[in-house]
């Protein structure tokens, strides 16, 4: 672990709009052979291209796990309220039914019931007992008109909630384009170069063969658990946006292989930097979640003697990479 970078201190603020920069693609297209790789600028604009799919796929991620979190939110609020207002309704023909006794019991002057009555003492008795029920209809007034504020209320939170989920999914689809157009692009200018030059860089993309890891045991079951799941994903391709189990980005990556562990991760690179205890890179372990570049942009799992495992970036499998391959920020412990 001698040869490992130094840490370099993030200047990433937790509160900014969460982005996974793909920075791995430009670790990867170094290692293609000068005479093999794209020409200067083309290779430079798909370089760009992938950084800005990255950064919008990261958006992406971020602004559809908002808008599942506010469409459950709406969904438990519309409950809320669809019994808040039976709740309602039931007060109301509760007080309705206590009215009406009300009235056909003492629709007589109190006075001139005294005098009609055969039995005083009877009188007095329900005399008493409406009072009791008028005492208590006031009682059940003021539960409904509180409850109908409080459903008052209900009803406008869940209107400005479904308005910003709304925007959210605007949000999400805006995003969506965005990668889109740029994938698009970036295949279009590898699609331009000779067939042998294209060759060589997707050869590239593709990684080397297995590394040599014995002697990389991980610390516990949980943590094994995880680094089998991500060894079981090598191969599978990046899509944006995804988090397996067909296909997955950087983050979506490190979520998936905790998930098997019984271990939820949040969604985006910059979020799990601080999902556990950050480590200094000389005490990695396997299991540990390695985070590139001071903006935290690109998450890996470290697996072992100097290795780890990612999602690159578009036209690139999961893979083993070292774990140099670009400037390391931090390392986590979950």
């Amino acid at each position: 672990m001698g040869s490992h970078r130094r840490l370099v201190p993030s200047g990433f603020d937790r509160g900014a709009t969460a982005l996974c920069v793909l920075s791995a693609a430009a670790a990867a297209l170094g290692a293609v052979p000068a005479a093999a790789a794209p020409h200067g600028g083309t290779r430079a604009e798909v370089d760009r291209l992938y950084h800005e799919a990255e950064n919008a796929t990261e958006a992406f991620d971020r602004a559809g796990e908002r808008a599942g979190a506010l469409r459950r939110e709406v969904v438990q609020a519309q409950d809320h309220i669809a019994r808040q207002q039976e709740r309602i309704n039931t007060m109301r023909e509760a007080l309705g039914s206590l009215a009406g006794a009300q009235y056909r019991s003492g629709g007589i002057d109190p006075t001139v019931a005294l005098l009609f009555s055969d039995d005083p003492a009877d009188y007095l008795d329900r005399a008493s007992t409406l009072d009791r029920i008028g005492a208590h209809q006031a009682e059940q007034l003021r539960k409904l008109r509180s409850a109908m504020r409080e459903l008052a209320q209900e009803r406008a939170e869940t209107a400005a909630k479904l308005a910003d989920l709304e925007k959210s999914r605007k949000s999400v689809e805006s995003h969506k384009r965005i990668v889109e157009r740029k994938l698009a692009r970036a295949r279009q200018l590898l699609n331009s170069l000779p067939a042998a030059e294209r060759a060589a860089y997707e050869r590239a993309s593709r990684g080397s063969g297995p590394p040599d890891l014995s002697g990389a045991v991980a610390p516990d079951a949980r943590t094994a658990a995880a680094v089998a799941a991500a060894r079981s994903a090598l191969g599978r391709p990046y899509v944006w946006g995804a988090n397996g189990p067909s296909g997955f980005d950087c983050s979506g990556l490190m979520q998936w292989s905790y998930a098997h562990a019984g271990v939820h991760l949040p969604r985006t690179s910059q979020e799990q930097r601080y999902a556990g205890r950050q480590i200094p890179l000389s005490q990695a372990r396997p299991g540990d979640l390695v985070v590139y570049r001071s903006d935290a942009s690109h998450v890996a799992m470290y697996v072992g003697n100097g290795r780890v495992i990612h999602a690159p970036y578009p036209g690139a499998p999961v893979r083993y990479d070292p774990v140099g391959m670009m400037p390391v920020s931090s390392v986590t412990r979950v």
